[in-house]
């Protein structure tokens, strides 16, 4: 068997390598539409070429392709640094399609075909069997809540027409477990946190495993499948971060074997003996499919994001309303019980912008239908929310009631829209309303169709402030294996949906964005929350770690989950307040909005089995609580929002791991219990039952941060203890970073855009400060098709410090007389509030303290 390599660098510093058999008797699944393009490839050079192998460059000559014909093996270089090894164990194996069954050997020579693009060069090779490996060597690597790739990387790719792969993908491990600063983990359906830290929860022999799954009540240390897999690793020491994304949408492992730290080979003779660098070695093994492997190549935490949101697309810019805070509940009853829980939203004066329906708001788990009894006037329904500004969420599953009575069923059916079993009849499994069908998203046709179901013709009862949830889409089959559908049904274009399981939601979410879009004729911004995702499910919209449970445990991993969410360009994300199932003790909801209030997506929700949780349920102590953590939130969307703007056109999540922003700290790699929202705020949420204080990390040696609440001012580079009681929420701002927050109070973020705006200036060691303001109407895609935005740029510039209280501050703006402005100044933290100035965000102006 031949097989083909293509090889392509682009101006980005990524390199993608592409192995697929030169004449298959079948062509095997390529994944579509995750890609936003193919980037611009550079003219790779010829530096050097033996009989055994041939060096490549491009652009400056700063990396280099070294490439061997056999054994295969490719390194990329930096310098004369190896950063990343293809196969560098010799184990590459690329199982060829066959006709089942098969009399020929398990083993076969093969040939490689190696293809450079933008190049006329063509070279062969032979090799043998194998897997292929990726290796890295590195020094204490980060944080391990993220894909971190620090090793090598075997890959092996089944044929599509075999049920399962060889055996040996959970075999032991060959190493030791990973020194306490080594941390290791995928950007994939879920996290392992802080493993190192935890050494009875080390699975050496054990693969992460990337296969969407319906999954109830999780267990937290699993590396099985989850909801959604984002196929990235990334790995990150002081003075490089590296990344490789294994574009795979096949029942996918990846195995990592760590090496100790610094040790010598203890194989050779003393005086030979030598020290081996610590390496882990990652083995990649998909069910079908063709090795697509993108290597990101940093050299930073800040490059390499932005590389991947190039690849394959920037976070989707919210409505200003979405991140607001939403309500949910498995169900709210009726319409009369909406409208109860909307009133008492303001009787406790609680803002919140959205509240969503459930499965129960059908008629009879029909999509698309509301229950004539519970919700006999949903459109009225949905204009009594709007006249508070408010939304609806409903949901929308991909499985459709198989009734042939019911007339989108019938239309499904005609048109062709579902699945097939491997007999080409329509595949039926059991979901919520019973016997079901599932639309086969795959298909462009089905995803228009299925969009079209959106219009407000066609979607009784809906209004333009309706909007969708996805759920049950990884997808969800009661009564098929693991819960989901058969390997070997068939979707559009004949192929098995074991060759596209992991972007079947993906595909769902995409049909229904653009169905709210198309819905608004192309004004108006969508949102759509989806249970299942993969890569590039940031350009759709929001996601949510499933179904949780309502204890301390799970509270503190739905932090480092979001952040691991995040890092794999999922920016808007967040976990359901309280926990899905069970019911939390009035310390742990409270604790619960603390933490969701600084992460992106803030959604409180739970199972009908739950006692009912409205934020005033618990007592006036815990309903004040709550009221402030939400205001808090609602005061700092102008942040918020600029966080996200920044997300949409750089690549830059609103909340990061410590280390991306202080990448050469090795004290930040391990911590997953705090996080940055910016590169402004750092925040630690208190996630311990009865916590009377808490330790945070301060990093920086020449950073200050100061406390938000109280102003006082800490050294960076040191360890605090902080106490705390119920209401404390611990959060810092950064010297040298300025925050804008809304003044005032309202009931939803339509009321928060119009009030005026508080400046917070931290000022740095050298007196300095700045930061950004970005606003828009919060709706629309004018921002995007007629640049109707105001992004403003604020710079403190003092030149120098005074130590004595400023006598005045005078407001300038160009053209207009000097206005002096009133102020007040706390000596004790060295605080000045300026207030009453009256500003506008549209025009340049300048403070002048003195």
């Amino acid at each position: 068997t031949r097989l083909h390599l293509t090889l392509s660098a682009s101006k980005n510093d990524t390199v993608r390598m592409l192995i697929d058999e030169a004449q298959p008797i079948k062509a095997r699944y390529r994944v579509q539409d995750v890609l936003t393009g193919e980037p611009p490839c550079e003219q790779l050079r010829v530096e050097r070429q033996t009989e055994d192998f041939v060096t490549l460059s491009w652009s400056s000559g700063r990396h280099h392709i070294c490439i061997w014909h056999f054994p295969f093996r490719v390194e990329i270089l930096c310098g004369q640094e190896v950063l990343v090894t293809f196969n560098s164990k010799g184990k590459l194996w690329f199982d060829r399609i066959q006709e089942p069954p098969s009399l020929l050997k398990t083993y076969f020579h093969s040939y490689l075909c190696v293809s450079f693009k933008r190049t006329r060069q063509v070279y062969y090779g032979k090799r043998h069997s194998g897997s292929l490996w990726i290796s890295r060597q590195t020094v204490p690597a980060a944080w391990g809540q993220t894909s971190v790739f620090t090793g090598s990387v075997t890959s092996t790719v089944c044929p599509s027409t075999r049920k399962t792969c060889g055996s040996g993908t959970r075999g032991t491990s060959g190493g030791p477990p990973p020194p306490p600063q080594f941390k290791l983990l995928l950007l994939s359906t879920r996290l392992i946190t802080a493993l190192s830290q935890r050494p009875s929860l080390h699975r050496d022999g054990e693969p992460y495993r990337l296969y969407n799954l319906d999954v109830f009540a999780y267990d937290l240390y699993s590396r099985l499948g989850l909801y959604g897999s984002v196929p990235l690793m990334v790995a990150h020491k002081p003075d490089r971060t590296v990344g490789v994304f294994w574009l795979n949408a096949s029942e996918t492992f990846a195995h990592v074997n760590y090496s100790p730290t610094d040790h010598q080979d203890d194989q050779a003779p003393p005086l030979k003996r030598r020290r081996v660098r610590p390496q882990a070695d990652v083995h990649w093994l998909s069910e079908s499919g063709v090795i697509d492997c993108t290597v990101l190549l940093g050299p930073g935490p800040h490059q390499l994001l932005a590389q991947y949101a190039q690849l394959t697309g920037y976070q989707a810019l919210p409505p200003l309303f979405a991140l607001g805070y939403h309500q949910c509940r498995w169900n709210y009853n009726d319409e009369a019980d909406v409208k109860a829980v909307d009133a008492g939203f303001d009787q406790h004066a609680i803002p919140y912008d959205v509240i969503w329906l459930d499965i129960e708001h059908t008629d009879g788990k029909r999509y698309f239908t509301w229950d004539p009894v519970l919700f006999p006037e949903p459109a009225n329904l949905q204009h009594h929310l709007e006249k508070k500004k408010r939304k609806m969420v409903v949901i929308s599953d991909p499985h459709i009631k198989a009734d042939p009575g019911w007339s989108l069923y019938r239309e499904a059916r005609d048109g062709g829209h579902f699945v097939k079993d491997r007999e080409g009849r329509i595949y039926r499994g059991s979901c919520w309303p019973g016997e079901s069908s599932y639309l086969d998203f795959s298909s462009p046709a089905t995803r228009a169709w299925y969009s079209r179901c959106f219009s407000l013709d066609k979607y009784k009862g809906s209004t333009p402030s309706l909007f969708v949830w996805n759920d049950m889409n990884e997808p969800s089959v009661f009564d098929g294996p693991e819960q989901t559908m058969p390997k070997d049904a068939v979707h559009h274009g004949g192929w098995e949906h074991r060759d596209l399981h992991n972007v079947y939601g993906f595909y769902q979410h995409m049909a229904t964005v653009e169905g709210l879009i198309t819905r608004s004729g192309g004004s108006e911004r969508p949102f759509v929350l989806s249970r299942s995702f993969f890569a590039g499910s940031q350009r759709l919209g929001a996601v949510w770690t499933g179904d949780n449970v309502a204890s301390w445990e799970y509270l503190k991993i739905s932090i480092p989950m979001v952040l691991s969410l995040s890092l794999a360009g999922i920016a808007f994300c967040g976990a359901d307040v309280g926990g899905f199932v069970q019911d939390p003790e009035p310390e742990l909801l409270v604790r619960w909005y603390q933490a969701a209030a600084l992460q992106p997506f803030f959604r409180g929700h739970s199972a009908k089995e739950t006692k009912r949780r409205e934020p005033w349920l618990f007592g006036e102590e815990v309903t004040a609580a709550i009221r402030s953590v939400i205001q808090q939130r609602y005061c700092l969307l102008p942040y918020w929002y600029t966080l996200f703007h920044q997300a949409n056109s750089s690549g830059l999540p609103p909340i990061r791991p410590l280390w991306v922003e202080f990448p050469r700290e090795q004290s930040t790699f391990a911590v997953d219990n705090q996080y940055m929202i910016g590169g402004a705020l750092l925040a630690c949420p208190v996630t311990e039952s009865g916590a009377q204080q808490v330790r945070i990390l301060l990093p920086g040696s020449r950073e200050i941060w100061y406390d938000i609440h109280s102003a006082e001012a800490y050294k960076g580079g040191s360890t605090i203890t902080l106490p705390v009681t119920l209401e404390t929420v611990p959060v810092f701002q950064r010297g040298g970073s300025v925050v804008c927050r809304s003044a005032g109070r309202g009931t939803c973020t339509a009321d928060y855009q119009r009030l005026p705006l508080a400046v917070t200036v931290a000022l740095n060691r050298e007196g300095r400060a700045d930061g950004e303001l970005y606003l828009d109407d919060g709706h629309s895609f004018r921002y995007r098709d007629a640049k109707s935005f105001c992004l403003r740029r604020f710079s403190m510039l003092s030149g120098r410090l005074l130590s004595r209280k400023p006598s005045t501050v005078t407001v300038h703006v160009p053209g207009a007389k000097d206005i002096p402005a009133s102020f007040q100044y706390v000596e004790g933290c060295c605080q000045l509030t300026a207030d009453g100035l009256n500003l506008s965000m549209a025009v340049d102006w300048e403070l002048q303290i003195s």
